[in-house]
């Protein structure tokens, strides 16, 4: 049987639009945990509540992955424990304190870097070649970031220690990136994200009951459920669709789409949040968008 015509347009439009929701999904998370913020909570005692709240769905989505395929073995779960611990424990401990120190935008505009930590990553770990084009986007980008970030750390000394804590976030799941592919090979990425979040889940909870007492659970009832709202809105559902938009138009259209992500977390944050909106961090949101646009723009195919 034929497929209609009509099934191939069909297809790109809902993953667009997938890739955008996803985008616009991961970049409200700064924007719940700068309001938990508000209830006097600090980062150890968000993130535990986040990963409680996440972490029966992916337990679910483990299993549902995980159907009809054999269990991972040692190596597996060896490696699944160490993508767990720096891709999703560290990596959001890491955004979570940060983001007490400085404001959405930036901390934004900081983990939109990934992509060039990868590529860096590649460089140093496995000698891959990195072209003209590509030391011109990551320069562009991390111009655009010392531009807000110089604007900034003019408030305080303390920009510079939140600066630094979600940069070693990006750093974190750049790793994770880079460490993840065989395992995604072998056992999918949607098992692979599953049980490695639901590892991060059981590290972040924890983490909280070797550092704070019990008592230390009893929040405001604002703090709980955006907690809620950030572990099903902000980590659960922008995984699945995310994953939904690369099945549909693959990893290029969707990194580019993704750019939206910044662009809403700063509209969000003078919105909902307060925070300014200034110059500086309009220039630099520019740069950071044309350098990752340039990263994910697939080479010119020559004809022959």
């Amino acid at each position: 049987m034929n497929v209609p015509a009509v099934a191939e347009p069909r297809r790109l439009l809902t993953g667009v639009l997938l890739a955008g929701a996803g985008a616009i999904a991961f970049s409200c998370k700064a924007i719940i945990v700068k309001l938990a913020y508000r209830y006097g909570v600090d980062a150890t005692t968000t993130i535990m509540y986040r990963m409680l709240f996440a972490l029966p769905l992916f337990l679910i989505l483990s299993w549902w992955a995980g159907r009809g395929r054999p269990s991972p073995s040692a190596r597996d779960w060896r490696t699944l424990f160490g993508l767990g611990f720096c891709g999703y424990y560290l990596a959001s401990y890491l955004d979570f304190a940060g983001l007490q120190y400085i404001n959405a935008n930036l901390e934004r505009l900081i983990l939109y870097l990934n992509p060039t930590i990868v590529l860096l990553a590649g460089k140093l770990l496995f000698k891959k070649a990195v072209t003209r084009r590509q030391w011109l986007a990551l320069g562009v980008s991390y111009i655009g970031v010392l531009l807000v970030f110089g604007h900034d750390v003019q408030a305080g000394s303390d920009i510079a220690l939140g600066a630094a804590l979600v940069f070693g976030s990006a750093v974190s799941y750049a790793l994770y990136l880079v460490y993840s592919g065989e395992a995604v090979h072998r056992l999918g990425a949607l098992r692979v994200t599953g049980l490695a979040t639901t590892i991060a889940c059981i590290l972040c909870i924890g983490q909280f009951f070797i550092l704070k007492p019990p008592a230390a659970m009893i929040v405001a009832p604002e703090v709980l459920w955006l907690s809620a709202l950030n572990a099903v809105l902000c980590t659960f559902v922008p995984v699945l669709i995310t994953m939904m938009a690369l099945e549909r138009i693959g990893a290029g259209i969707t990194a580019q789409i993704g750019m939206i992500g910044p662009m809403s977390t700063i509209l969000l944050s003078v919105l909902i949040l307060g925070e300014p909106f200034t110059l500086w961090t309009g220039l630099g949101t520019g740069l950071v968008l044309a350098g990752v646009w340039v990263l994910a723009r697939r080479p010119a195919v020559r004809s022959a």
